[in-house]
């Protein structure tokens, strides 16, 4: 008996570990190679979720986007980036943007979707890398 206590306990202790570790990253959010940054994004009718990233300057930005409702359109403005997104159930696409400058880039539903699609929006923050400091 006291063995199988000794290995709840070691199980317990094992999950809420995990737990710990799953919260402290911004959900959507991964590291993939080494100067990569991948954020999993959706899209419904009228907003982007999440709808601020932020990112640094020289890092490939990755966006997995989804749609929770209908087709929809995908835009950095200014940066030659414009994607359709799959409505539900169809599928992902991949938009990829490597800043140069630090600043501000605003993104866009570049498919008309309903009345609301005008505040369909969204800003890539990107700040000076540390290595650049």
């Amino acid at each position: 008996m006291s063995r199988l206590l000794a290995w709840s306990v070691v199980i317990v202790v094992a999950i809420g570990a995990a737990a710990s570790a799953v919260r402290a990253r911004p959900a959507g959010i991964f590291v993939g190679a080494e100067g990569e940054q991948v954020v999993e994004v959706t899209a419904e009718r009228f907003s982007f979720q999440p709808s601020e990233i932020r990112t640094t300057v020289g890092t490939t930005l990755k966006v997995v986007l989804k749609s929770d409702d209908t087709t929809h359109g995908f835009r950095i403005k200014g940066e030659g980036i414009n994607l359709q997104i799959p409505k539900r159930g169809r599928g992902t696409i991949t938009a990829t943007f490597t800043p140069a400058t630090a600043g501000r880039y605003t993104f866009e539903c570049s498919r008309i979707c309903g009345a609301g699609h005008g505040f369909m929006k969204g800003t890539i923050v990107v700040a000076e890398s540390a290595a650049a400091k």
